[in-house]
């Protein structure tokens, strides 16, 4: 894995020459491994969204006499959120805050409340554009995405991957 995470940084750093004017490596670095992460959200929730759940409500039986139904943008996002916040926590430690001396378990325990607060955010936008502004899902997401980005990258940044203990 580390040997990944060398080449994902080599790919990165060789793309940030042209942008080193505009904006800090870390920033850059963020912003390459942000950018897949998020492109590659968005593609799992799409595939998943569409050839998995099927565009159907999703039932959880919980015993004999009761059930929970999820509405299938909800069930797909909540497929899709474990694997990206790995993947995620993953990119952030090894490729763009690699100097963070906290021991890896306090950071992930702060990464993981920022992705819920971003979570939350999903969540409420999910409810807010596809049941009661009746917009497309996947375009959607997208436009979440957008608002928790900046959030991510202060929290991550000054709060996750701090240097101080």
């Amino acid at each position: 894995m580390v040997k990944l995470a060398h080449f994902i940084t080599q790919i990165v750093d060789f793309c940030y020459r042209p942008f080193q004017k505009l904006c800090s490596q870390q920033f850059f670095r963020y912003a390459a491994c942000g950018g897949g992460n998020m492109v590659f959200d968005w593609i799992l929730y799409f595939l998943i969204y569409n050839y998995i759940i099927g565009h159907e409500l999703v039932y959880i039986h919980l015993g004999q006499l009761s059930s929970i139904c999820i509405t299938p943008h909800i069930a797909t996002l909540c497929i899709v959120f474990p694997i990206t916040l790995l993947t995620g926590f993953w990119l952030n430690k090894y490729v763009t805050f690699t100097q963070s001396n906290l021991k890896t378990y306090k950071q992930l325990c702060r990464y993981i409340l920022i992705v819920l607060i971003n979570l939350a955010i999903n969540y409420f936008g999910l409810k807010l554009c596809v049941e009661i502004l009746y917009w497309y899902p996947t375009p959607s997401k997208m436009l979440i995405t957008g608002v928790t980005v900046a959030i991510s990258y202060f929290g991550q940044k000054y709060f996750s991957f701090n240097k101080i203990q």
